[in-house]
């Protein structure tokens, strides 16, 4: 097997299993969100109801991610990618067919499994096969799968929704998925195991526990009712949960997720400028649609093409940024990437309901060519830090940071977007008023305009205070998301800050127990 992981065409068909899985899995996750009302309407269930087709397999993913560093070391890392391509082609095939709400929980439930393992293995599978002096391109061109999905999804769940059968969206998987399979059981050589001492029951159970609490109630997004008692609950016994789970990792024996990595100084450094910059990519993913759509009057399939171009952007730069880390080491290419990001976001947040699409799309492609540049090399420089022993186990304790971050981030823009678009609201209705001769005249004009084809008087002013009121809830809904994608861009810029840190030479590779530290 050796001499096979030294050949130069295994490695890069290793590459291919792994982008395969990982480009199927992570498109589910944001592909789904546009088929929930015609799903409602065919199950014949409420919005409380089918938020458990999004829920389900978000909850499982977070359950199943800090399994896989152990589940890798305890049965082999290929066997653990092909069991989870399994799951996810299964899933995708029960939801296809699923014939009521209950039933495509059941196999959201499953395809998350599968999901949430995917991601986490093939990092490993990437570190495992590929040389540290080309790890750089080949997480490159992984990333492309990873980064791209997000953006392609709604483009593409919005043409079948349009124009084909609602449950393509997870059919399309199945050939997928099966061609996945079988590469995966060909190409794809088996690792070494490692030796495993024992599962660790008491940090699966408050992991597991904390975050589908955590997770639970920052799936609702946009809808979490914080004066609900549940809620509030929920969230404190998840924390607890967390704090229960890291005391014990910090003190047992074997591990299930080894916390002890982050004493790692550039790995730990990775995940922050890393999480950062997924908070800023889903934020504007989050944000933007409401724009565009609610705002602007797009259809979800228009506004899936009006940003894909930036997808292609990521997609251009990610190998061209992994190429150069190769060549000269993180810094290089890291800061340059955050700070057009940084500025994309800032421009982006200056857009008002008369910029045009072409501005947007600018603007969109400059984030992702920032985006593309900068995530695969400072997640690959903290990686590389790790000893190879331990890069399941980190590989899993970064999806589950990232994971929970990228949760975390969008609900905290959520909650901020709607409290700003409240309080922008009374600010504005404050102007119009019978004392604003501003404001009395626009009345007037309405009042005549609607009096002149025919309506009543009385008729007339409840018309045109309507139409008062809409502007005004528009323009704070503009103000809202306008202000919170400058609060993504705030976040942007700290990430710029922290690439300030990451060290000026290529990080190697370390081998033996001690961790090999950046200078």
């Amino acid at each position: 097997m050796e001499s096979r992981k030294q050949d130069g065409l295994y490695k890069w068909l290793a590459l291919l299993v792994v982008v395969f899985g990982t480009f199927m899995a992570i498109l589910d996750t944001s592909i789904v969100n546009i088929a929930i009302p015609k799903m409602m309407s065919v199950f014949g269930v409420s919005a409380d109801e089918i938020k458990w087709v999004l829920t389900a397999y978000m909850l499982t993913m977070g359950a199943v991610i800090p399994l896989t560093g152990y589940l890798g070391d305890r049965f082999g890392t290929k066997k653990v990618y092909l069991w989870a391509l399994i799951a996810f082609t299964v899933g995708s095939a029960l939801c296809g067919f699923a014939w009521n709400n209950s039933s495509m929980i059941v196999a959201r439930i499953i395809q998350g499994i599968g999901g949430g393992m995917i991601m986490p293995v093939s990092m490993a599978i990437i570190y495992q096969v590929i040389p540290q002096e080309e790890r750089g391109m080949a997480l490159g061109i992984w990333g492309i799968a990873s980064m791209a999905a997000p953006a392609i999804g709604p483009t593409l769940s919005g043409y079948i929704v349009e124009h084909l059968d609602w449950r393509l969206i997870f059919t399309i998987n199945i050939p997928i998925g099966i061609v996945g399979v079988i590469l995966t059981a060909i190409l794809l050589e088996e690792f070494p195991k490692r030796p495993t001492k024992g599962f660790d029951l008491l940090g699966f159970v408050t992991v597991a526990g904390g975050l589908g609490c955590i997770l639970y109630v920052l799936g609702e997004g946009n809808s979490i009712d914080w004066s609900d008692f549940t809620n509030i609950f929920l969230l404190i016994t998840g924390v607890f949960g967390l704090i229960l789970f890291v005391a014990n990792e910090l003190t047992c024996e074997n591990p299930l997720l080894d916390l002890r990595i982050m004493k790692i100084w550039p790995f730990t450094l990775s995940i922050l400028i890393s999480s950062g910059i997924s908070i800023a990519l889903f934020g504007a993913i989050f944000l933007l649609p409401l724009f565009l759509q609610n705002l602007q009057g797009l259809t979800a399939m228009q506004t899936g093409m009006l940003l894909f171009p930036s997808a292609v952007a990521t997609a251009l730069t990610m190998p061209i940024g992994g190429k150069i880390f190769d060549k000269v080491g993180a810094k290089p290419v890291v800061i340059p990437g955050l700070i057009l990001l940084t500025y994309g976001t800032y421009e982006i947040s200056t857009i008002t309901l008369d910029t045009s699409a072409n501005t947007i799309i600018w603007f969109t492609v400059v984030r992702g060519l920032g985006m593309g540049l900068a995530m695969m090399p400072s997640t690959t420089a903290g990686m590389n830090a790790v000893p190879a022993h331990l890069i399941g186990r980190a590989s899993s304790l970064s999806n589950v940071i990232r994971q929970v971050a990228g949760s975390v981030g969008i609900t905290v823009l959520t909650t901020y977007m709607q409290n700003t678009q409240i309080a922008s609201y009374y600010r504005i209705s404050e102007q119009f008023n019978w004392f604003n001769p501003g404001s009395l005249q626009l009345f007037r004009m309405l009042q005549g305009m609607f009096s002149q084809s025919g309506i009543s008087a009385a008729e007339s002013q409840g018309v045109s205070l309507g139409i008062i009121h809409g502007l005004v809830q528009r323009q704070a809904a503009m103000l809202a998301i306008s202000d919170t994608l400058y609060l993504t861009c705030l976040i942007a810029l700290v990430t710029v800050f922290l690439s300030l840190f990451i060290g000026k030479k290529k990080t190697a590779q370390a081998s033996g127990e001690k961790p090999a530290i950046m200078d």
